[in-house]
C-alpha cells in the first residue's frame, strides 16, 4: 500500500478502504535528515475504532524540495487500533532507491559477501553519499572596490548509518574565501577555515538543540596564525507561519578554550554569543541576519543575506539562487578580527 503526503496541506491518495486512517506527515529539511527517522501521525477520522494498516511507504517532499520515499520501521507499527478521534504514531525513514534492475543484481551480488551497498547518493542509510547535507550556505558572490569576492562552501556529515541516538552526532566543514579582485594580480587575500564536530538533538516539532565544539583558523604561520577553539550550545526554533512561510531564530552562546595564536583579543570583538535569524517562503524569497559581538566593548558585527530562486523568474529549475550579502563590523575574515570593515557584494549560491 502507497501513500503520497506533501504537507502543508497534506495531500493523501489512499484506498477507500483505508481512508478511515488519514496519515499526516511533518516534511524533514532534506534527504539527510530523513536517515534518522521522520513521525507519521494516522488519524481516526471515522466514529468506531480502526485497525492500524500502515503503509508500507510514503512519498512525501523534503523542506528542500527534495522528493522523497518514505518506509515504515516496523517495530513501531505494532498498534492495534485507533480510538475514534485519536491517533498512531509510527516512524518511517529513508527508503532505499534502486535505479534499475542490473544495479538491483549488483547490489545482492555485493551484499552476499557481507559489504554495505550504497545504490545512489541518496540510498540506503548505509549509502555514504546519502549521509551529506547542507550547512551554511554555498555562494559566491563580488563587490564593489575592495570588497572583492567572496566564496564559501560548506557541508555537514552524519559520520554513522544510524536511526538512533548516534544519528544525532554531525561533523560540519565550511571554507570561506576572500578574492582581491581589485588587485592586478587577484591574489587570494585571506581564506577561514572552519571545521567542527556536534550534537544535533530534535526536541519538539520545530526545535533543536545542539553541542559542540569548532574550530576556526586563518591557516597561517606561527607568527600570524589566527584560532579560535571554542565549545558552543545552539538552540533553533521554527515557526510556521501560513502560506509558505517559516520563521527561525537561532540563538547560541559560547565559551573559549585554548590558545588565539595571534588573537589573544579576539573575545573582545566575537563575544560570548550570537544570534541567527531568517524569514522565508519556500520557493521564495529568504532573508536571514547573523549578528555576534561583545556588549561590554560594544564591538562585533552583523551579516545580511538575501536570496531569491532564479526559476521564479526565468523558467526552469536549475537549482541556484539570486543571492546578496552585506556585512558590517569587525572580522569578516578571520585575519581581520579587529578591523572593521562595511562591504556588499551580489551573486549566485547553491544552497541558501
Amino acid at each position: 500500500m502507497r501513500y503520497l503526503c506533501l504537507a502543508p496541506p497534506f495531500l493523501v491518495i489512499a484506498t477507500p478502504a483505508a481512508a478511515q486512517l488519514r496519515p499526516l506527515v511533518e516534511p524533514p529539511a532534506s534527504a539527510a535528515r530523513a536517515l534518522s527517522g521522520v513521525d507519521v501521525f494516522l488519524l481516526n477520522e471515522g466514529r468506531a475504532p480502526a485497525p492500524v494498516e500502515a503503509p508500507a511507504t510514503i512519498q512525501t517532499i523534503a523542506q528542500d524540495g527534495t522528493a522523497l520515499t518514505l518506509e515504515l520501521i516496523r517495530s513501531t507499527a505494532d498498534t492495534g487500533s485507533v480510538a475514534p478521534g485519536g491517533f498512531a504514531r509510527l516512524r518511517y525513514r529513508l527508503a532505499p532507491v534502486v535505479r534499475s534492475s542490473a544495479s538491483r543484481v549488483a547490489a545482492a551480488t555485493l551484499a552476499t559477501s557481507g559489504e554495505e551497498v550504497a545504490t545512489t547518493g541518496r540510498g540506503t542509510a548505509s549509502g555514504f553519499l546519502g549521509r551529506f547535507s547542507p550547512f551554511e550556505p554555498v555562494y559566491g558572490v563580488i563587490g564593489s572596490g575592495d570588497a572583492g569576492a567572496k566564496v564559501q562552501l560548506s557541508f555537514a556529515m552524519q559520520p554513522f548509518a544510524s536511526t538512533g541516538p548516534a544519528s544525532y552526532i554531525k561533523v560540519g566543514y565550511t571554507q570561506t574565501i576572500f578574492w582581491a579582485l581589485d588587485l592586478p594580480s587577484g591574489p587570494i587575500r585571506a581564506t577561514t577555515y572552519s571545521p567542527e564536530a556536534f550534537i544535533d538533538v530534535p526536541v519538539d516539532d520545530g526545535t533543536r538543540l545542539a553541542i559542540g565544539f569548532r574550530h576556526d583558523s586563518n591557516g597561517g604561520g606561527p607568527a600570524t596564525s589566527v584560532d579560535i577553539n571554542r565549545f558552543y550550545l545552539r538552540a533553533n526554533k521554527s515557526f510556521a507561519l501560513g502560506s509558505g512561510w517559516r520563521l527561525d531564530i537561532a540563538p547560541q552562546g559560547w565559551f573559549y578554550v585554548g590558545g588565539q595564536g595571534a588573537a589573544g583579543n579576539i573575545e573582545r570583538f566575537y563575544g560570548y554569543g550570537a544570534l541567527g535569524a531568517s524569514i522565508e517562503q519556500r520557493d521564495g524569497i529568504k532573508l536571514a541576519l547573523f549578528a555576534r559581538g561583545n556588549p561590554v566593548t560594544r564591538l562585533g558585527s552583523a551579516e545580511l543575506f538575501a536570496s531569491y530562486p532564479i526559476k521564479r523568474f526565468a523558467g526552469g529549475d536549475i537549482g541556484l539562487y539570486l543571492f546578496g550579502q552585506a556585512f558590517h563590523g569587525y572580522g569578516e575574515a578571520l585575519s581581520d578580527y579587529n578591523r572593521a570593515d562595511t562591504h556588499a557584494r551580489i551573486g549566485l549560491a547553491f544552497t541558501r
